[in-house]
Order: structure tokens, then C-alpha cells, then sequence
């Protein structure tokens, strides 16, 4: 032995444990005396774990039963405890050694079952098999040497194949086993064995819950502010809620049908209750539709899921109750049959629910016939204005020039009563508003052709253009603004319609100049146009250019004015020349007072009147013999859209104006901040009412919104953390998460680079501030955190931010590129600091590559750092690297420990480049010291295992465990 192996060398190069065993294992059985130096050699730690598990996987002559004992008994001294403290290499050996050991088992277990079969070597080989099986469960018992071997799967994908094979073999030779303890307890290992590749993705649900309020409000809110807006963002966000709170399935498609409901019956009337109808029967099923293509649990069954959830909610009768006298007419029943009819719900599923649901509504409060009989249905309107809506748009599509009498029917008939809204509505549901809106600003183009045109086609053409107008303008105004842009086309010009409504439309938020270019065209043009009003006694229709006469009508009405303030008018003529405008046409009306609003907020106290007194002339309908066919349907939307255009001018200099009841509705939604109130308080107060009832309301989402247009996010995101972390009860803080979460999404993105970037950076640095952070507000704010950390990087990453979102025109959104530096030339003041401890650096320094203290896997991926969400992620993650390097402990450790636990908790399995990407490598030997990290699950959920790096520190924490 002292020749062989000389003093000084370390005995693992020399292969001393396979020549040991070489040596004891040559006679039919083995040499006591050299295993017993080998046993020396593993206690004395002179030879690893990975070089003894090699040589024994090398063994292969299992008819020899004392040898093979012998070998195991060696394994059973150190299987159930392995360990490396060496470099990370010697890790990955040790992962590598552990799967050629589990094979080389299974071959053993594999040959024993064959000669169980002879019935001489029965017994014998029972008990030899039996001794197998134990090491087997022994070792794979330990989840640290399922992570190990999970690690090697990785690593060498070849050697988990020959696994895989005599996997295969064992469980033939299984078959003909007749000791059934044996084999229960072979199929345990072989169980355990398929388990390992899919080790990180079990997750239980939660049961001990059955509402879900951040659902509720995430329905509520794209209800109420999106429903225009592509489902799969919402499908995509209403899955990311599912998984990050684990709802199960039926529980989740209830939620989203009581929000549906809740809806229903609180949204204001007029279009939001139309709006909410068509939400609700048209979108929301669509929606079920792409949720069901989500790949669902193993024996699941989407259809069961929704059958289930509508069991659920014919419990509920007092809503469902109340949905009905809302809507006058069985809500349920309808919902049903569009479920079926989109394959959500089986024929015999349905039938049996419309069933319970018609006996239940035998008891229900009714209405009195006399009130019910002249309310019609939304529902079933809304269901029937959806195949209206593509037969209209086929319509559209033909050749306007050949008969624009028969399109002027149509649209005629669009306009009676409520069917605009309903038809809008459906659009807007079933996402062909924004195609809606192209046709109507093609038609609009269409009527600037005028060559040749006699008397007789012109009040045609005037109509056509009116209509386009106002159906316009009245979806700009309920729908946003953004459904009407096209996207740029390089080669047309821009066509009226839009130009008009970017420069001259007031809107909320929306300041004007009254003495713009845009309001000032060519003067000719104007005087001839101030010319006509003042002296023909009606307005001309033959080849009029209408789009002009818009652009022109606000210098005219300055012209007008001034004429009228210095009296060179009579109120008399001025009457006439408001009659004369709109008279025929009302979009002239709609201009002037465009341009009277933003002109009204240019003047004194003292000056307003007779400006105020012309959009008040302006307003009133004619009641003349001489309109043009639909005045009354034309006058019904232009008194709402000067309605909307009005509001903000009217509130701001006290002016009432009486516009004529025309049955659509006033405003919803709007005004809601209660006056004389500092809208701090008014943020707290109504959190603190939606924290007691446990939901969001639509009303609530929209006062939120108007705040957090009002304050900036970094004051609506600090304010509402402040409250949160004022919570002290474990479940009011939950709540608090859940709701709080829902009301980020009015803008998720900038709340979270608000909340990531600087709200927490300045909680984590500042000693004074640590005491906020204790259990359970501090795990709170981990949790909402977290959250909202996930939604952003994978909605951000597909490149989807609502419409909603991209209008916000910001002035407070931050350059997080000179906030938080990440190039080279100039480290941010946070690198520098962590910089200090280099002596780190040398822990996992791979041969070819020296590491630096923050090298994470987003590096080797080459995520962009050019990103503010990317850069705001790698330096949060910095600085919980950090704070677990540092040397003192506080409340602030305790929260990055929660965070790193509600990262690993809500983490999709597999899903690569998730935001622990971010995470430097060194991290992870500073998170396994802390005890509710150190386990080996933990440990594979947070490193990329797709990268060789990733492998050997994922190895090397779990073999130091």
C-alpha cells in the first residue's frame, strides 16, 4: 500500500477507493482485511463520497450475492448523509456519482427479480432483492439526493437515459413478482425515481378560502375601464392571480362570474350598464375560452370546472336575484347557453342548471308587470346587436359612391333609440370596435368628394358626414380616444377626423389653446364662411366642403364674438347665426363649442358671459320644419357629446347649462372627489372602506384612478404602503395584499418600478424605518412585492401594456436609467458598495472565468439592462444580496427572507428567465444559512439550472446542507 501510494498526494486522484475495491472483490467473496481499509479510508474521509460510489457503480457481477452485500453495506455508511465542502466541481462529481449509484442499484434490483424466478434460488434471491430495495428507498428518502440526482439529470442527459432504460427493465421483471410487500415496495422506487425530473412543480391549493377578492377586482376593473381592451392581456393576468394564490379552478370561474354580477347590478345606467352587459356575456366567455386552452392539472376537465362554478353560483340566489331585476330577464339561463354554445358547458350540464336555476326563480322577487312590461332586456339585445354589428361592417365595406341613400338607411337606423350604444357595445366586447371606427372615418373621407353634385345627392352627403361625425366623437368620448388612431400609414395623409379630434377635442385631462394654429386656417376661407352664416337665411348643402367649414367655424366664431362684444351685432343676429349652424349639421355645432370651451378658460370672471351664452344657443335644439331627415337622433348625440365636452369648464366656473334630457345618461363616473378634502384623506378613507368590505367597487376603482392621475405614482404607491404597513391583524394584511394588488393594476408597470425602485430601497437602508417591516405587515409588503414584481416582468415581457396605460400622458415618470447606472463606466453608488467584499470572489470561480460578486444568471442570459424594470430588478436584488452578506440582522433580513420565500412559492416551475434571474449566484450560499431556506428544493427553485454555472452553486449549496 505505502509503495503504491505515496505520502502527501490526496488520494482521489489516485483512484485509491476503486483500487481497493478492485483488490477485495477478486474471489467469489470479499477480502475483510481490504475492506476494512477501505472503510478506514471513508470514515477517515481520506478517500470522497463520489470517488467510492464511482468505483462501486463499476461492479457488475451480481450473481456474486456476498460481494454484492458487501457493497451495499458500504453504501448504507454514508447514502442517507452525503456531503461536499469542496469546490464546485467536486459537487457536480458528487451529483454525477449519486445517478451512476441509483443505476447501477436498479441494474442490481432489476437482475435479482429475473432470478426470483427460479424456483431453486427463490428465497435467496427474495432477500438479496429485499436488502436492495432498502438502499434504494434509503437513498432516494432523502429529498437533498433527489436534488442532487435532479442536478446530474441536467448535467448529462445520456446517464439519465440508461436510468430511464433500467427503469423500463425493473418494471417488467416487476410484473412476475408474486411477494407483493416486495414488490409495493419496488413500485415506491420506482414511483419516486419518475417524480425527480418533475420535483419543483407540486404545489397545493388553497382550500381553506372561497373568495378571492384581487379576482373580483381584476374583473371589476377591466369591466369598468377596458372593455375595448384584447383578452389575452386579461387571460394572461387572471392565470398569473390563479398561480401566484393557488386558486382552484372552479373557485377562480366562480369569482370571475360574481364579479360579472356584482357588475351587473351596480354600474350606473345608460351605456356603462350596456357596457357591463356586453362584458359579461359577450367578453367574459370569450375569455373562458382561451383559459381553457391553459394546460390544465392531470385529471382535470375545464368543462367539469365551469359546471362546477355555476353550481356554485346558483347558491347564491340573492345576487342572482337581484341581476335579474336589474336586467328584467333570467341572466343565469342566458349566460348558460352562451357558455354551451362556446363549448364551455356540456348539453346535459346546461339543461340541468337552466332547470335548478327556473326553480329557484319561482320564489324571486318580480316586478310589477306594468313596470316591466316597457323595459327591454339588455341581455338579449346585447346577445342580438353582436351578428348586427359584422352585418353593418360588411355593409360598410361596399362601394359608398354606388348608393349612399341605402347606406344612410343603415346608419339611420343605428341611430334610433339605444341601438348605437348596444351596437357599440357589442364591438366593443368582441373586440371590432377599432374596425367600427375605421369604416366611419373612411365614410367620413368619402364625403370630401364633390365634383358634379346636384341638389338632389347633397343633403345625402351632408347627413353622411354629420353621422360619421357624431359616431365618432361619441366613441371617442365613451370608448377613449386611442380606439379611433390608426396606425400610422406612411403613405396616406391623416385623415380629418383624426386630425380634428387630436388638435381641437377637448377631453379630460386635456388642455387646449384657443389661439393654436390648428384654430386659425386660412382667412379667406373664414370670411367667407362668417359671410355665409350672417347673411343666407339657411345653409347651403351643394358643394359644400363640410371638413373646411369644421376646421374654419372657430375663427369664425371669434370673429363673431368680437363682432357681438363690440356690438356690431344684435343678439338677434347672433341667434340666427347659431340656428344657421346647426341647423343642418350639427358636427359645426360640436366645433364651435370645441373651440368656445377652450376659449371660455382663457377669460376672466367678467368675460365669460357671452361666450357661455352662445354654447348655451348652441346646445338648444332647433324647432324648425327645414332639418335635414334624423335631426332628433342627430341632436340626442350631439347634446351628450357637448355634455362630456362641457363638464370640466362648467364645474370650473360654476355655470349651469340645461342641455336637453335626451335620455341617454349623464356622465358616469365623473366628479367623484368630494370637494374641501385633501385627496390624502380621501385615499385613506376610501382604502380603508374597501379594506372593511373586503372587495373593490367600481366606484372605488374609479376614484383610485382619478387619484392616482392626480397625485403621480410615487405618491399613490407610497401612501397606500404606508397603510398597509399600519395593518397589524395577520388576515387584514392578507386582504390588504390581495385588494392592493388589484388596485396596482390601473397601472402595474409604473407602480411596480415605483414600489421596487425606490418605496422598498429606501424601507431596506434606512435603520429607523426597520421596525415597519415586522411580521405581519412586513411579510405583507414581501408578498404584494413579489406580486407585482412577477405581473409586471411577464406582461412586460410580452410586450403588452393595456391601452389603458399607454394614454397616460406622464410627466412623473422617473429616468430610472440615471437612477441606477449599470454600465461599466460608471458603477452605481450601490456597486461600489458591494464591491467592498471581494473576498467572496473567489468561492465559485470556475477555471475559466473570475466572478464578480454580482454576476446573476440575467448576465449569462444577456437580458437588455437598458430596461428600467430589468435595471430596477438587478439592483433590488443587489441590495438583498447585501443585506444577507451584512453582519448585523434586524427586521430587514427578516423581510428579504420573505420576499426570497414568496419568490420560491409563486415561481411557475421551469419557467426560465423569471425575475430570480436577477439573483446574483453568491446569493444563494448566504440564503441556504438562513433555516427556513435550507432545503433542497429551495435551493433548485431559485438557481437557473439551464445554465452549467447555475448547475455547480445549485450543487454546491445542497451538497454543504
Amino acid at each position: 500500500m505505502k509503495r503504491f501510494f505515496p505520502r502527501g498526494a490526496t488520494w482521489d486522484i489516485l483512484n485509491l477507493a476503486e483500487a481497493l475495491l478492485e483488490q477485495a472483490m477478486i474471489g467469489p467473496s470479499p477480502n475483510p482485511l481490504i475492506l476494512s481499509y477501505l472503510k478506514y479510508a471513508i470514515s477517515s474521509q481520506m478517500v470522497s463520497y463520489s470517488t467510492v460510489l464511482t468505483a462501486i457503480s463499476k461492479f457488475d457481477d451480481f450473481s456474486r450475492d456476498l460481494c454484492v452485500q458487501s457493497l451495499l453495506e458500504i453504501m448504507d455508511m454514508f447514502c442517507d448523509r452525503l456531503s461536499c465542502h469542496g469546490k464546485a466541481e467536486e459537487c457536480i462529481g458528487l451529483c454525477r456519482a449519486l445517478m451512476s449509484a441509483l443505476n447501477w442499484l436498479l441494474r442490481c434490483a432489476a437482475f435479482y427479480t429475473e432470478k426470483v424466478k427460479e424456483t431453486l434460488e427463490q428465497a435467496a434471491a427474495e432477500s438479496q432483492l429485499k436488502m436492495c430495495l432498502e438502499r434504494l428507498e434509503k437513498m432516494l428518502g432523502s429529498t437533498k439526493n433527489r436534488a442532487l440526482i435532479h442536478i446530474a439529470k441536467l448535467e448529462e442527459t445520456s446517464s439519465w437515459s440508461t436510468v430511464e432504460q433500467s427503469l423500463i427493465k425493473l418494471g417488467e421483471n416487476l410484473n412476475s413478482l408474486s411477494n407483493s410487500p416486495l414488490r409495493s415496495q419496488a413500485d415506491d422506487c420506482v414511483s419516486l425515481i419518475k417524480s425527480i425530473p418533475t420535483m419543483l412543480s407540486v404545489h397545493s391549493e388553497q382550500l381553506n378560502k372561497t373568495g378571492f377578492p384581487t379576482v373580483h377586482a381584476v374583473v371589476l376593473l377591466e369591466g369598468t375601464m377596458n372593455l375595448t381592451g384584447e383578452t389575452q392581456p386579461l387571460v394572461e393576468q387572471l392565470m398569473m392571480v390563479k398561480r401566484m394564490q393557488r386558486i382552484p379552478s372552479p373557485l377562480f370561474v366562480l369569482e370571475i362570474w360574481k364579479a360579472c354580477f356584482v357588475g351587473l347590478i351596480e354600474s350606473p345606467e345608460g351605456t356603462e350598464e350596456l357596457k357591463w352587459t356586453a362584458f359579461t356575456f359577450l367578453k367574459i366567455p370569450q375569455v373562458l375560452v382561451k383559459l381553457k386552452k391553459y394546460p390544465q392539472g392531470e385529471k382535470q376537465d375545464f368543462t367539469e370546472d365551469v359546471n362546477c362554478a355555476f353550481e356554485f353560483l346558483l347558491k347564491l340566489t340573492p345576487l342572482l336575484d337581484k341581476a335579474d331585476q336589474r336586467c328584467n330577464c333570467d341572466c343565469t339561463s342566458l349566460l348558460l347557453q352562451e357558455c354551451s354554445k362556446q363549448g364551455l358547458l356540456s348539453e346535459a350540464n346546461m339543461t340541468n342548471l337552466v332547470a335548478k336555476r327556473t326553480a329557484d326563480r319561482e320564489h324571486a322577487p318580480r316586478l310589477k308587470s306594468a313596470e316591466n312590461a316597457n323595459i327591454q332586456p339588455n341581455p338579449g339585445l346585447i346577445l342580438r346587436a353582436e351578428p348586427t354589428v359584422t352585418n353593418i361592417l360588411k355593409t360598410m365595406d361596399a362601394d359608398h359612391s354606388k348608393s349612399p341613400e341605402g347606406l344612410l338607411g343603415v346608419l339611420g337606423h343605428m341611430l334610433s333609440g339605444k341601438s348605437l350604444d348596444l351596437l357599440l357595445a357589442a364591438a366593443a366586447a368582441t373586440g371590432k370596435l377599432k374596425s367600427f371606427a375605421r369604416k366611419f372615418i373612411k365614410l367620413n373621407e368619402f364625403t370630401k368628394h364633390i365634383t358634379g353634385e346636384g341638389s338632389k345627392s347633397a343633403p345625402v352627403r351632408a347627413l353622411l358626414f354629420d353621422i360619421s361625425f357624431l359616431m365618432l366623437c361619441h366613441v371617442a368620448q365613451t370608448y377613449g380616444s386611442e380606439v379611433i388612431l390608426s396606425e400610422l400609414s406612411p403613405a396616406g395623409e391623416v385623415p380629418f377626423f383624426e386630425t380634428w379630434m387630436l388638435t381641437c377635442m377637448p377631453e379630460e385631462g386635456k388642455i387646449l389653446n384657443p389661439d393654436h394654429p390648428c384654430f386659425r386656417p386660412d382667412s379667406t376661407k373664414v370670411e367667407s364662411l362668417v359671410a355665409l352664416l350672417n347673411n343666407s337665411s339657411e345653409m347651403k348643402l351643394v358643394q359644400m366642403k363640410w371638413h373646411e367649414a369644421c376646421l374654419s367655424i372657430s375663427a369664425a366664431i371669434l370673429e363673431i364674438l368680437n363682432a357681438w362684444e363690440n356690438s356690431v351685432l344684435t343678439f338677434e343676429s347672433i341667434q340666427k347665426i347659431t340656428d344657421n349652424i346647426k341647423g343642418k349639421v350639427c358636427s359645426m355645432a360640436v366645433c364651435a363649442v370645441a373651440w368656445l370651451v377652450a376659449h371660455v378658460r382663457m377669460l376672466g370672471l367678467d368675460e365669460r358671459e357671452k361666450s357661455l351664452q352662445m354654447i348655451r344657443q348652441l346646445a338648444t335644439p332647433l324647432h324648425g320644419e327645414n332639418t335635414l331627415q334624423f335631426y332628433n337622433e342627430r341632436v340626442v348625440i350631439m347634446s351628450s357629446i357637448l355634455e362630456h365636452m362641457c363638464a370640466d369648464v362648467l364645474q370650473q366656473t360654476a355655470t349651469q347649462i340645461k342641455f336637453p334630457s335626451t335620455g341617454m345618461d349623464t356622465i358616469p363616473y365623473w366628479n367623484l372627489l368630494p370637494p374641501k378634502k385633501p385627496i390624502k384623506e380621501v385615499l385613506t378613507s376610501v382604502f380603508t372602506k374597501v379594506l372593511e368590505k373586503g372587495w373593490v367597487d367600481s366606484r372605488s376603482i374609479h376614484i383610485f384612478d382619478t387619484l392616482l392621475h392626480m397625485g403621480g405614482v410615487y405618491w399613490f404607491c407610497n401612501n397606500l404602503v404606508k397603510e398597509l404597513l399600519k395593518e397589524t391583524r395577520k388576515e387584514h394584511t392578507l386582504r390588504a395584499v390581495e385588494l392592493l394588488y388589484a388596485i396596482f393594476c390601473l397601472d402595474m408597470q409604473q407602480l411596480t418600478l415605483t414600489l421596487l425602485g425606490h418605496i422598498l430601497p429606501n424601507l431596506l437602508t434606512d435603520s429607523s424605518k426597520w421596525h415597519t417591516l415586522m411580521d405581519p405587515p412586513g411579510k405583507a409588503l414581501a408578498k404584494l412585492s413579489v406580486w407585482c414584481a412577477l405581473s409586471s416582468y411577464s406582461s412586460h415581457n410580452k410586450g403588452q401594456a393595456s391601452a389603458r396605460q399607454k394614454k397616460r400622458h406622464r410627466e412623473d415618470i422617473e429616468d430610472y436609467t440615471s437612477l441606477f447606472p449599470l454600465d461599466d463606466t460608471q458603477p452605481s453608488k450601490l456597486m461600489r458598495l458591494l464591491s467592498s467584499n471581494e473576498e467572496d470572489a473567489n468561492i465559485l470561480s470556475s477555471p475559466n472565468r473570475s466572478m464578480s460578486s454580482s454576476l446573476s444568471a440575467s448576465q449569462l442570459h444577456t437580458v437588455s439592462m437598458r430596461d428600467p424594470l430589468n435595471r430596477v430588478l438587478a439592483n433590488l436584488f443587489l441590495l438583498i444580496s447585501s443585506i444577507l452578506g451584512a453582519k448585523t440582522a434586524g427586521t430587514h433580513t427578516q423581510f428579504v427572507q420573505w420576499f426570497m420565500e414568496e419568490c420560491v412559492d409563486c415561481l411557475e416551475q421551469g419557467s426560465r428567465g423569471s425575475i430570480l434571474q436577477f439573483m446574483p449566484f453568491t446569493m444563494v450560499s448566504e440564503l441556504v444559512k438562513v433555516s427556513t431556506m435550507s432545503s433542497p428544493k429551495i435551493v433548485l427553485a431559485i438557481t437557473d439550472l439551464s445554465l452549467p454555472l447555475g448547475r455547480r452553486v445549485a450543487a454546491k449549496a445542497i451538497a454543504a446542507l
